[in-house]
């Protein structure tokens, strides 16, 4: 016959809803153990687990008291579990430079788990994995000596495909992740994609800004814009020469006005913008100048034209006209030298209009 379990002695806080403390304090403790016993709720003591801190702090309710399941040797040096905060540690001088918590180890310094909180290197069910908030320093800081790891690393790995991101910043002042390197093989902030994404993507109005030269070893695909390259040029003042599709000329002063002569050999292009066609790319773009216009160079813009001179069908050379601001079917190529805007790329059989040419200036 076996003999029976001994049971945990009778004990009078036993039926306690919450108990806080010190469960053992100093070196060779041995916590409060005790494996299950289903003729108990408490378990019966269990002496064969060892020590594993030198301090156990718990609070909650008494019966859930967590089971040491650990074997000797000593795992660590202070232990915490709570219902809010497993452990805290607070610098109370606020003029002294001290650490609320230190932790050193051949592992993890600290290492936190939560299952519905906060944790520390830290993993958690529903909460933050890691947290740090300060007043006046540093929320967070990571930092390695090894050449082989990060100072800050972070992981999501749900595996699915509406994840949140392995590292996230936010600022209502300042960058939302600011990355500096000093090596002259390195980037501040490199992105890397290996799934077949962006390596690098951004959203704003504008959505890149780059202070210096871009080097670029691929092709730059522009896949929303399917408009032409233009170049901001000066505009005569208090006219509507800068509306888009308005064919200029270049006038006295160099800069540029609507077009009033037939064959004009100073014609500069149409000013870029109308219709559905935007300018892909805009050269000398100068935020601080006014009266300037967009003036299509190569590609695809529309163009007001005036067919009253001679019908116009996809393919046919364009040049001014006396229709302030509008091109026209070139009817005498002996005179077109050096006035040509462009060739027609849609139909207009008579009257003014905006069509689409294809902007190629002779």
């Amino acid at each position: 016959m076996v003999d029976p379990l001994p049971i945990a002695p009778p004990n009078p806080i036993l039926n306690a809803t919450t108990t806080t403390g010190l469960l053992n304090v100093g070196p060779s403790s041995n916590p409060a153990a005790y494996a299950p016993d289903p003729r108990t709720p408490v378990g019966y003591p269990d002496p064969t687990k060892g020590n594993v801190a030198a301090v156990w702090g718990y609070v909650g309710p008494l019966i859930e008291s967590p089971l040491q399941t650990s074997s000797p040797p000593i795992t660590c040096a202070v232990f915490g579990q709570g219902g809010v905060v497993g452990a805290n540690g607070l610098a109370a001088d606020a003029d002294a430079a001290g650490d609320g918590v230190i932790g050193f180890g051949s592992a993890n310094g600290v290492h936190g788990i939560a299952t519905s909180g906060t944790g520390v290197t830290g993993t958690s069910v529903s909460g933050t994995g890691v947290l740090g908030t300060s007043t006046n320093g540093e929320g967070l800081h990571g930092e390695t000596k090894s050449p082989q790891s990060a100072g800050v690393y972070g992981i999501n790995s749900s595996g699915s495909t509406v994840d949140g991101p392995g590292v996230f910043g936010t600022s209502s002042g300042f960058d939302g992740v600011h990355g500096e390197s000093q090596s002259s093989q390195h980037a501040g902030v490199s992105g890397i994609n290996t799934g077949g994404g962006y390596g690098v993507w951004a959203s704003g109005n504008p959505a890149g800004y780059f202070a210096g030269d871009v080097l670029v070893t691929g092709d730059v695909i522009l896949v929303n814009s399917s408009g032409d390259l233009a170049e901001d040029f000066d505009v005569e003042d208090g006219s509507d020469d800068a509306e888009p599709g308005t064919v200029l000329v270049i006038n006295s002063t160099g800069k540029l006005c609507a077009s009033l002569d037939p064959y004009d050999t100073r014609v500069a292009g149409v000013v870029s913008g109308a219709g559905e066609l935007k300018p892909a790319i805009v050269l000398q773009r100068l935020e601080s100048r006014t009266s300037r216009s967009p003036i299509a160079l190569v590609g695809k813009a529309f163009c007001k034209v005036d067919a009253s001179f001679g019908s116009i069908c996809p393919g046919d050379l364009l040049t001014t006209s006396s229709t302030p601001g509008h091109a026209m079917k070139v009817l005498d190529h002996t005179k077109a030298t050096g006035a040509i805007l462009g060739k027609a790329l849609r139909n207009l059989e008579a009257g003014r209009g905006l069509i689409p040419i294809l902007v190629t200036p002779h």
